[in-house]
């Protein structure tokens, strides 16, 4: 692999960044502000998708629940893809179809938060996770790839990538990810 091939990785992700810096700004503050509701009603937020969406479900959760830059008051955020026995045990006995709608029927309250991540938008997991996140009265937030997916239908906030490329898609939510626990983090540090 050649360097001109290396620099076109880091420019084809610097365009589509500052695509969706100017497209998706409103929908990270409008995410971070339900997010900011949430918890000042004393619920939580449940965040779950598969393979990097996984990964990044569960650092979104560790920059909630402990700090992103500052210490400040601890937030109730737990991310569905980490309990092996629970994933495995569902996957085994029901399908894998399941691993997260039967977490948020167990763990969900109304007025807490879904948070499903897909770059496809079409996870079979994460839409039911969504479908029974709306049945339980939980407001539904998701990060997905182009607009139209199955995923943004049924969700009530949608931040979406205009790109067909999974680990642009990934980078994108990576950096809008930051930004709303940024904006959650600054809020709580400006009530201490």
């Amino acid at each position: 692999m050649d360097k001109d091939t290396i620099r076109g990785f880091f420019e084809e992700s610097a365009r589509i960044m500052r695509q969706c810096s100017t497209s998706a700004s409103d929908t990270v503050q409008h995410i971070a502000e339900e997010i900011i509701t949430c918890f000042e009603h004393g619920n939580k937020v449940l965040i779950f998708g598969n393979g990097g969406s996984a990964s990044q479900a569960q650092h979104f959760a560790a920059e909630l629940v402990n700090k992103y830059l500052s210490y400040r008051a601890a937030l109730p955020a737990i991310a569905l893809t980490t309990d092996t026995s629970v994933l495995t045990s569902i996957g085994n006995d029901l399908d894998f179809s399941e691993i997260f709608s039967r977490q948020v029927e167990a763990l969900g309250s109304k007025g807490d938060i879904a948070w499903g991540l897909s770059t496809s938008g079409t996870s079979a997991n994460v839409i039911k996770a969504m479908e029974a996140a709306k049945k339980a009265g939980l407001n539904t937030v998701c990060f997905a790839g182009e607009q139209g997916s199955a995923l943004e239908h049924i969700s009530d906030v949608t931040l979406t990538v205009a790109s067909k490329s999974t680990p642009r898609i990934q980078e994108v939510h990576l950096c809008a990810g930051h930004a709303v626990c940024e904006l959650v983090e600054t809020y709580y540090l400006s009530k201490s």
